[in-house]
């Protein structure tokens, strides 16, 4: 029998209120991402995960980070922990927790794609032989990312999973939990790939208590202009996988 997620759905009832605008998606010019694959302990693969969604095998941590000089919100910083998993066949990733630098964006991201944002500083660089995000939420440092050694590539090299955003919708008079997924188009205008160096990980702060990373898969950072999409489909993290998936 395929592995299932044990996660109750009580974990995902304070996720934000999707409310999205009838404005057009945005698109957002220059953003510098960085992301980096690690392995998890395979103890905390299902518990992780609602029972919605299958977990990798092995099981996987990405950590993403965006660094967005313009956007109808004003600039921002969006740094993002997930579980890689499947949702059926699919491969996608969940974000229980995330952090964005502000407040404007954080409201604009919640009500029209679901981010479960809170406050951070962050702190994002680039520089000849490295990239690195830094994470401090009220004074604690809870991620530090670096790629290391970059070397050229091309864009048509990198794939980013569609996210499954731990948020809450509106369904007969009810508030209920959903994952909505979230998968932006990007048009890459330079890559590179590099060592993946996780220096600090708190998997509480990120929503994931129990994924510990611990072997380096990957890591890459590009400039891209990325169109936020149209949402289209949500997840009941309640419901078996088959049956789980809902149209908007």
């Amino acid at each position: 029998m395929p592995l299932v997620g044990t996660r109750p759905s009580s974990d995902f009832a304070s996720g934000p209120l999707l409310d999205p605008p009838a404005e057009e998606p945005w698109r957002l010019s220059g953003v510098q991402i960085l992301q980096l694959m690690y392995e998890i302990d395979q103890s905390g693969m299902t518990s992780l995960l609602p029972p919605a969604l299958h977990p990798t095998i092995p099981p996987t941590l990405v950590v993403t980070a965006w660094r967005v000089p313009e956007s109808p919100a004003g600039p921002f910083t969006l740094v993002e922990a997930k579980v890689g998993c499947r949702s059926g066949a699919r491969p996608r990733a969940l974000s229980v927790r995330a952090f964005c630098d502000s407040p404007e964006a954080r409201e604009a991201l919640a009500a029209r794609w679901g981010y479960p944002l809170a406050p951070a500083d962050i702190g994002f660089a680039r520089r000849y032989d490295r990239c690195w995000v830094r994470v401090a939420e009220a004074g604690a440092l809870v991620l530090e990312a670096h790629l290391v050694d970059p070397l050229a590539i091309s864009g048509g090299d990198i794939q980013y999973l569609a996210t499954l955003n731990a948020a809450r919708v509106e369904r007969e008079g009810r508030v209920v939990p959903r994952l909505i997924q979230v998968d932006p188009e990007y048009q890459f205008h330079g890559a590179e790939r590099g060592v993946p160096e996780l220096l600090v990980f708190d998997g509480d702060a990120f929503g994931l208590p129990g994924a510990d990373p611990y072997w380096p898969v990957s890591a890459s950072y590009a400039v891209a202009d990325v169109a936020m999409p149209e949402l289209r489909y949500l997840v009941d993290p309640a419901k078996p996988p088959l049956a789980a998936v809902e149209r908007i």
